[in-house]
């Protein structure tokens, strides 16, 4: 390994870029599904070994120089290759708009590089040549992936910390840190063979000290998630059960034009089958689900569809379905406002009793930054609707159903942001329903499924999931899959969820202790900065 330093240490120019995105997109096998986490290994140490060799610059160079660029070369490797699946929403289009596959994806990961090029320039403003100086990047790199969690309202896909989650031991740490505290432990442990290599006169004993003390962490981390695992029983609840649907809808491509009476017809069907010759359909269901855009169509549309739900439905049964929502209007003439997408609570009556709109929207996917001035370059949204869609609210996602235990309602990737999902400590559950079709056939859905299933441990409770095509489960508190459907294919799963544990070390402390830490790391990178110059000869 003492050559392959020594080679990054002195490359320069486009071949030192071209290394960097090479060991990025190595890094980039880490994330879900994949979980190859010695590829983490081998590939931090690059950059590790790019900054010792990086050139200093002056004035705004130090910033927008080398070690900058360091940073950004191997963020968009590693972009690439954890965000290569969002291109499957290019073909549900097709024709030309396939052209427009490569640029897109490329420059979305280009743009989220950018984090990662500012934590490798902040850091190399502090630079040593010991462990102190793993401390730093990994410090800002902390920084940068919250950041990118939450600016512009974030999009904390495929953050580091998820290449250490991937078993159900190795996933409980996420209750006490959670994830954003494993993105601060996954590149400090990875970097260690930094200090292995190169070689120089110190004992390989010792050099090799911090690289066994990482994995001596992780051996930690298994056996926290197997005493953790064995030492918890996770009960079901007896006062409810969910029927989670999965339709198979593809008609929400084309919004305006949807056989309305056909689809519910297949909805209903799929509702009330049933499932083997003691299956008494909806008469044991408290709560039928259907997943997000499984109605691509206005209910004022299809005036018959409530009716027809109320039919169905016994009188303990209520619906929980994903359909776009028109906001009211009272005032005439006034401009409509863009719908919700939306989940309602349809009873027996055919009544709608309760709703969430969809709070968090996907830039570029549901709303349209700077929308006035794209549009005029023929940039829309890619999911359908116009105007795009309007913006909930945040604080309803805690849906109360009469005679139901208070459950967070988290529409698709809403179930992605670690530490801001609402009210967690008024549910009992969380209920996700999510469309992935955009996606099918590649790495995404699996991917946003783990996502999900770390909330579930983050906060102690059980997390049940409807997805149009898949992937459709339960898990319980722990964050384990109890039940699940096939992706891919018609059907509908019976499920309870499961007893709330005791309040998560992560949900009565959140992320007060990576604050501290990144502090404590940033200010061991400037010590050690400071010691190092002191050590240089007058």
């Amino acid at each position: 390994m003492t050559w392959l330093a020594n080679f990054t240490m002195l490359s320069q120019g486009w071949r030192r870029f071209v290394l960097l995105f090479v060991a990025g997109a190595v890094a980039g096998l880490s994330v879900p599904p994949f979980f190859i986490l010695p590829a983490l290994f081998i590939a931090m140490p690059i950059w590790v070994w790019a900054l010792d060799g990086a050139e200093r610059r002056r004035g705004w160079r130090r910033l927008f120089g080398p070690a900058f660029t360091i940073g950004f070369a191997f963020g968009w490797g590693y972009f690439l290759v954890a965000f290569h699946w969002l291109g499957a929403a290019f073909f549900v289009d097709g024709g030309w708009v396939l052209a427009a596959m490569p640029p897109a994806i490329a420059a979305l990961a280009a743009m989220i590089a950018l984090f990662w090029g500012l934590a490798s320039a902040l850091a190399h403003l502090t630079w040593s040549h010991g462990a102190a100086r793993i401390f730093a990047l990994t410090g800002w790199l902390t920084v940068a992936e919250f950041a990118r969690g939450h600016v512009l309202t974030g999009f904390p896909f495929d953050l580091l910390g998820y290449s250490l989650t991937g078993t159900d031991e190795m996933m409980q740490l996420a209750s006490v840190i959670g994830v954003y505290g494993l993105t601060f432990l996954a590149p400090l442990l990875a970097m260690t063979p930094a200090l292995v290599w190169p070689a120089d006169d110190r004992p390989l004993s010792r050099r090799l000290a911090p690289f066994f003390l990482a994995l001596a962490v992780i051996a930690a981390q298994l056996g926290y998630g197997w005493n953790r695992l064995a030492g918890i029983t996770a009960t079901e609840r007896q006062d409810i059960t969910l029927r989670l649907v999965q339709p198979l809808v593809y008609e929400h491509a084309d919004f305006g034009n949807v056989d309305a009476a056909a689809l519910i017809d297949r909805l209903l069907m799929l509702s009330d089958m049933r499932m083997n010759p003691n299956d008494q359909g909806l008469a044991d269901i408290t709560h039928l689900v259907w997943p997000e855009s499984s109605v691509p169509f206005f209910l004022s549309t299809y005036p018959d569809a409530l009716a027809r739900i109320a039919r169905m439905l016994p009188e303990q049964t209520v619906l929980l379905a994903g359909v776009p929502r028109q906001p009211y209007s009272l005032e005439v003439g006034t401009k409509r406002e863009p719908p919700y997408n939306a989940v309602i609570a349809v009873n027996t009556d055919g009544e709608v009793i309760a709703s969430y709109d969809k709070a968090h929207l996907v830039p570029f996917g549901e709303f349209l930054p700077f929308a006035d001035l794209l549009k005029q370059i023929g940039i829309t949204q890619f999911v359908p609707g116009a105007d795009g869609w309007s913006h909930g609210d945040a604080k309803r996602r805690l849906m109360s159903v009469p005679n139901t235990p208070a459950m967070l309602v988290l529409i698709c990737y809403e179930i992605i942001f670690s530490g801001d999902l609402g009210d967690v400590q008024g549910a009992q559950f969380l209920l996700n329903v999510t469309n992935d079709a955009w996606f099918d056939g590649s790495i995404g859905p699996a991917q946003h499924a783990h996502h999900a299933r770390l909330r579930a441990v983050e906060e102690g409770m059980s997390l049940l999931r409807a997805a149009n095509t898949g992937l459709t489960f339960a898990t319980d508190p722990l964050g384990r899959i109890t039940a699940e459907l096939v992706p891919g294919q018609m059907g509908a799963l019976d499920v309870r969820p499961h007893q709330k544990l005791a309040t998560t070390v992560f949900a009565q402390v959140r992320h007060w202790p990576l604050l501290i830490a990144v502090l404590a790391s940033l200010l061991i990178g400037f010590v050690g900065a400071r010691l190092g110059r002191r050590r240089l000869p007058q």
